[in-house]
């Protein structure tokens, strides 16, 4: 399964959709994620702990908890293709750059046949763009 950061977050820090993403986690073999999304990540982590959501001993652990996770996934690494992609894609989805990326990565993925493959997210102007392309978007 391709893993946008949306739906990686909620295994770093306590969400409404934390059981969901930690079911389908628990199920993958292969998490798939693009290169930039443990930045994207840390960067959801730190806003939360800025903004008083999350006290400091939550953030030490989500940030070890996304040293872990990165070390057991692979990753799409960017490349011309990559960014000629992700140019294709915001010219068919309105989607803002980072998410062109994250599905343009997908893409790369899955070889440019996303059928029968899945897309996991939580947001949704990128889950529709993911559906419209072709991927299974998950959790349902």
């Amino acid at each position: 399964m391709f893993w946008d950061s949306s739906a990686v977050v909620p295994q770093l820090v306590p969400e409404d959709a934390s059981p969901a993403v930690t079911t389908l986690l628990r199920s993958d073999q292969a998490v798939v994620l693009w290169w930039a999304s443990p930045v994207e990540c840390q960067s959801a982590i730190y806003r939360r702990y800025r903004d008083g959501a999350l006290p400091e001993a939550s953030l030490t652990v989500a940030l070890a908890r996304l040293q872990t996770l990165v070390l057991y996934v692979d990753f799409i690494v960017p490349s011309t293709r990559l960014r000629e992609r992700a140019g294709r894609v915001l010219a068919a989805h309105p989607l803002r750059a980072g998410d062109a990326l994250q599905l343009a990565a997908a893409l790369v993925w899955c070889e440019e046949a996303p059928q029968g493959d899945s897309f996991v997210c939580l947001d949704d102007r990128l889950r529709e763009a993911a559906r419209r392309e072709g991927f299974t978007v998950l959790p349902a």
